[in-house]
C-alpha cells in the first residue's frame, strides 16, 4: 500500500511539474489570459496602437540585444515591422500567472512566424516573463521580457 501511495505522489508530482500553474482569483487569471490571446491578435493584425496600449502607460520592454524602452510611444515604435513584413502566426503559452494584489507575474512560452517581404517565412519560438499591473480595474503588461531559444 505504501508503494501504490509513493508510485501515485510522484505521478502527480510529474503531472503538476508539465501542467499550468494559475495561482490567484480567476476572474484576474481569466482577464490576463484574455489580454494575452488579444495581444497575439494585435501582433498578427499589426495593429500597433493597440500593442502599445496593452502595455501601462509606463511599461518597458527587454527586447534582446536592446536597451529598455519605456512607454507607449518607444514600445509601439518597437513592434512597428517594415514595409511587406508581417506576423502570420503568434501564440503565447503561459506555464504560470501568480496573482499579488495589483501586480501579477507570468512566464511561459511565446511562438510564431514572419512573412517577410519576398514571400519566405521563418518560424520562432522563445521564453518570456511579463510582470502585470491593474490599471483602474484592467490588466495591462508593466514589465516585458523575452528571447528566442530557437
Amino acid at each position: 500500500m505504501k508503494s501504490l501511495i509513493f508510485i501515485t505522489s510522484i505521478f502527480t508530482s510529474v503531472i503538476t511539474i508539465n501542467a499550468q500553474n494559475y495561482i490567484g482569483d480567476k476572474a484576474d487569471i481569466q482577464q490576463i489570459l484574455a489580454n494575452t490571446a488579444q495581444f497575439s491578435k494585435y501582433i498578427m493584425a499589426s495593429d500597433y496602437d493597440q500593442i502599445a496600449n496593452a502595455y501601462t502607460k509606463d511599461g518597458k520592454i527587454f527586447p534582446n540585444n536592446r536597451e529598455i524602452m519605456e512607454g507607449h510611444e518607444a514600445i509601439r515604435k518597437y513592434w512597428v515591422l517594415p514595409e511587406g513584413v508581417s506576423t502570420s502566426y503568434h501564440k503565447v503559452t503561459p506555464h504560470e500567472i501568480r496573482i499579488l494584489g495589483d501586480y501579477a507575474h507570468d512566464h511561459g512560452i511565446y511562438e510564431g512566424k514572419t512573412k517577410r517581404a519576398d514571400g519566405s517565412e521563418s518560424s520562432w519560438k522563445g521564453k518570456y516573463v511579463i510582470v502585470w499591473q491593474k490599471v483602474d480595474g484592467e490588466w495591462k503588461m508593466y514589465l516585458d521580457i523575452w528571447n528566442r531559444i530557437q
